[in-house]
């Protein structure tokens, strides 16, 4: 939040900040605005849109809109993007909270925090509340060194879990590049008890990507898809890497020579055997947790990722 206003909590004065919404109306990123990730996108309909589209439906199966889904993958691969998306497709009201807007060092007020962002998203049903970097709250207790946050941690899944009030039509979201360090007690029944994998975009993304990045630079034409083909495991922000490395390129050209000219094809190719994917370091982790650590099956999404997308190097579990 770029503005840290605060209001009153009760008579003796004690404060907590105000968490403003995004509409939707004012909210320009729908699934529309993503291409491809067609898998991705059908999970998030089912799991997340159409609970809060027919409400009615659902809840003749014991389903409600609303609860805890924890989105989790490499940096860089937007996951901040999609939860705006999924709340677009909602029709909710988009409140995106980081950490720091939360945690305070006077002791007291990061409870009040929470307290306060849950009253206001109950207030403007449906509503969407995105968590960035989870794991910075929900840190496994035996990987934590600080008890003191224990409190928060405390006031945080008592309000998730609704024991005060409703969270009909509230879901919250959760991002984290490392979802094998949350507490399981964040993962438990009724809390974030769904996770859904957002892997690095596939090659219809990374096309889009690129199309978007290359947008209004002085360029001669560009195949996106040969790029897109290219590149695979690449994030978003790898392609914006790999652009600004042939931007570069052409601009010591350009100041060696003193003669403009434009950004080419082989510019980019050129830059892309410079250029590695930074999602290659976080598959190799999540591959062993994939190996000794999915007995409960919550990381099958993922499996079948490393699966279809890296068959050349044998797999444990194949």
């Amino acid at each position: 939040m770029s503005e840290k206003e605060r209001i009153p909590v009760n008579q003796e004065g004690d404060e907590a900040l105000l968490f403003t919404p995004i509409a939707p109306a004012s909210n320009p990123v729908g699934f529309d605005d993503i291409g491809g990730m067609d898998e991705l996108k059908r999970e998030a309909r089912m799991k997340i849109i159409q609970p809060f589209k027919n409400p009615e439906l659902f809840r003749k199966f014991g389903k409600r809109a609303g609860g805890g889904i924890m989105l989790y993958g490499p940096p860089g691969c937007g996951k901040t993007f999609f939860a705006r998306a999924i709340a677009r497709e909602c029709g909710a009201q988009f409140f995106n909270v980081e950490i720091d807007d939360i945690l305070d060092m006077w002791m007291g007020n990061s409870e009040k925090n929470i307290a306060a962002l849950f009253q206001a998203a109950r207030a403007s049903r449906p509503a969407v509340i995105f968590f960035d970097e989870i794991d910075a709250l929900g840190r496994n207790r035996t990987l934590s060194r600080h008890s003191t946050i224990s409190t928060t941690v405390n006031k945080f899944l008592s309000e998730l879990d609704g024991l005060a009030s409703d969270n009909d039509n509230v879901l919250v979201l959760a991002a984290t590049n490392a979802v094998w360090d949350v507490d399981n007690a964040f993962k438990r029944p009724g809390r974030f008890d769904q996770v859904i994998f957002v892997p690095p975009p596939d090659t219809r993304a990374r096309a889009a990507i690129f199309r978007i990045k290359l947008e209004g630079l002085p360029a001669e034409t560009i195949d996106v898809d040969e790029l897109a083909q290219a590149t695979p495991h690449f994030s978003g922000a790898d392609i914006a890497g790999l652009i600004d490395r042939a931007i570069e390129r052409v601009l010591e050209e350009i100041m060696e020579t003193g003669e403009e000219r434009l950004l080419t094809m082989n510019d980019l190719q050129i830059a892309l055997k410079q250029v590695k994917p930074s999602t290659r370091e976080w598959l190799e982790t999540a591959k062993s947790y994939v190996e000794y650590a999915n007995s409960s099956g919550q990381y099958d999404e993922l499996q079948a990722y490393l699966e279809r997308s890296m068959p050349k190097r044998r797999m444990g579990f194949l």
